[in-house]
């Protein structure tokens, strides 16, 4: 048996076999063929095509009862395009032309027809890559003897091992079969971590070697708690971990029975404690955890799926669905925030040397209106629906948020033009994710009508760490004194002109941090929903003065060691929290 010591990603005991997902480039075969042969390459594209169509008519079929109608809308693309008698005969055509094995003949297709529409002016042709990318490849896996199951056709129970998983990958993998993660790469704040607790999903990131060290089908134990993953592990070690997955489900269950109750502390203070989601298929989680509304739903994740850039009228479905499946708790929805370490086909041609300080979020959206228009129509359309609210990411100063909400002002003077009905009274904030942003708070919140402070990247910033580096995973601190005197500005400057503070990033849902969030004064706490019990019981536990006496105590400390020593001993004493 081997142990293994990574970063807790997302809480939670699995026990399983060892799936290894590694999406390595394949090496394509370039070699002469005529004669006779000729006809042979061109009855094993036809063979390929047909087995690709095969399997994407069975995924369609596995998945038309859990996945909505634009969930399934790329496989029915995809199905078109196998179909298309333009795409079969351009192979056809050039593999008599040049008299190449077959295999070449799609590959260097595939990679000339993604160069020409990635230069496109039409941003539809754009957003065409991906699937010509994916259909090419599946066919392409078929002719190379490649039979890689894809993580939306998983139909075993597994433990999913890889090197780094795409959003879109995590997105768009069978939920149901995946019963833990193990990740050579990330940590607690990257893009897989926050999907694993969302989907409720035992993960441990960081681990560096375990893609090496693990085997198909190898008997694997993730303790998503303590963040630690073993390896073949022995019998009684497993029966022990049966035993630690029962208590940590009994567990769960006992802090469901806070779920009609007030996150509210002995002395009267009322919490707000809302969700994060990523899919619009997360609103049944909002009511089984007991939130309070949705504090961040990202909506780039409409915009990594497969299948292409939703247009204004799929992006007004979407919102619509949460809006009116939470009645009148109140939705924040967060404007498109890619760029980064979020992918999208807009952004293929960007070469940057250091993405997250790049054309990333309102940045992004500001030079490309099209997108920014389309979802802020879809959004004004849908505020019918329900409680929404409107969050711009990634501001840095003023002059980004006079831009944002002068875009905004010019499309709901288009919808009253044209006689289109929206809310007139929707709050618009913005995220406090930027240092200049933390330090110019007083400014911005006389401008806006809420906060939400976003510590994954705030923390990043603040202490110059990569967040999804797992080499310099220990720097990323939230207990850093620097990180704790910004979180107190930006409160105080809220409150002092009468806004409410909030947080969505994944601080907010540590119960470690709880208590002296309390203290700060935060408002409102947004996490994944499956976090929000275990905060709960704990604002429930304590006085708002017990909260400031800790968060006095602390601001007097000088290193994120004393704070974090303080705060461990206090949490796991106090109120029995785990800490790892």
């Amino acid at each position: 048996m081997d142990e293994l010591v990574g970063i807790s990603a997302a809480p939670g005991i699995a026990i399983g076999d060892a799936f290894l997902y590694l999406d390595e480039n394949p090496t394509v075969p370039r070699y002469a063929v005529a004669g006779k042969d000729l006809k042979r390459e061109s009855t094993r594209f036809h063979e390929a095509v047909d087995k690709a169509r095969n399997e994407i008519r069975q995924l369609r079929e596995r998945q038309n009862s859990t996945h909505s109608d634009d969930q399934l809308q790329f496989l029915d693309s995809h199905l078109v395009m196998l179909d298309d008698r333009e795409f079969i005969g351009t192979i056809e055509r050039k593999l008599y032309a040049e008299e190449l094995n077959v295999e070449w003949i799609l590959f260097s297709t595939m990679r000339g027809l993604i160069t020409r529409l990635d230069a496109a002016e039409d941003s539809y042709l754009r957003e065409r890559t991906s699937d010509i990318h994916d259909v090419a490849r599946r066919v392409l896996n078929h002719l190379l003897a490649r039979e890689r199951i894809s993580l939306a056709d998983l139909s075993k129970e597994v433990i999913l091992i890889t090197r780094d998983l795409l959003p879109s990958d995590a997105i768009s993998m069978n939920k149901r079969m995946v019963k833990g993660i193990a990740m050579d790469a990330g940590g607690r704040t990257s893009h897989t971590a926050i999907l694993a607790r969302s989907f409720e999903i035992p993960a441990v990131l960081g681990l560096s070697t375990i893609t090496r060290q693990a085997s198909f089908g190898d008997r694997i134990i993730i303790d998503g708690n303590r963040g630690k993953v073993l390896l073949r592990p022995n019998h009684k070690t497993e029966k022990r971990y049966l035993l630690v997955q029962q208590e940590w489900r009994k567990r769960e269950v006992r802090l469901m029975g806070l779920n009609e109750l007030p996150a509210e502390t002995r002395d009267g203070k009322l919490i707000m404690l809302k969700a994060n989601i990523e899919v619009p298929e997360e609103v049944d989680s909002i009511a089984a955890h007991g939130a309070d509304g949705i504090g961040l739903y990202r909506s780039e994740f409409l915009f990594l799926r497969a299948g292409g850039v939703p247009d204004e009228e799929e992006q007004y479905k979407a919102y619509s669905y949460v809006l009116d499946a939470l009645g009148d708790k109140p939705v924040t929805i967060r404007t498109l925030d890619v760029g980064g370490d979020k992918f999208m086909p807009a952004l293929a041609e960007v070469k940057e040397r250091n993405p997250i300080l790049g054309w990333r979020a309102v940045r992004f959206c500001l030079a490309r209106q099209e997108y920014f228009v389309a979802q802020l129509r879809a959004l004004l359309r849908a505020s019918m629906h329900g409680n929404l609210r409107i969050m711009f990411p990634m501001i840095s100063g003023i002059e980004e948020l006079n831009k944002v909400t002068a875009v905004l002002e010019e499309v709901r003077a288009e919808l009253r033009r044209e006689g289109i009905a929206f809310r007139e009274d929707i709050p618009v904030g913005i995220m406090i994710e930027v240092p200049s942003a933390a330090v110019t708070s007083d400014i911005l919140a006389k401008k806006c009508d809420f906060f939400s402070i976003g510590t994954n990247d705030l923390i990043q910033y603040t202490i110059a760490v990569d967040r999804g580096n797992e080499r310099i995973a220990y720097l990323y601190e939230p207990f850093h004194p620097g990180v704790l005197r910004l979180l107190k500005m930006v409160i105080d400057n809220a409150h002092a002109v009468g806004l409410s503070a909030g947080m969505c990033g994944e601080m907010a849902g540590d119960p470690l941090a709880a208590l002296i969030l309390l203290g700060l004064g935060l408002d409102e706490f947004s996490m994944s929903a499956s976090g929000i019990p275990e905060v709960k019981r704990i604002i429930r536990s304590v006085s708002m003065s017990e909260a400031e006496e800790m968060v006095g105590n602390v601001m007097e400390m000088k290193s994120f060691e004393e704070v974090g020593g303080f705060v461990r001993d206090v949490m796991e004493k106090r109120f029995d929290v785990q800490t790892y």
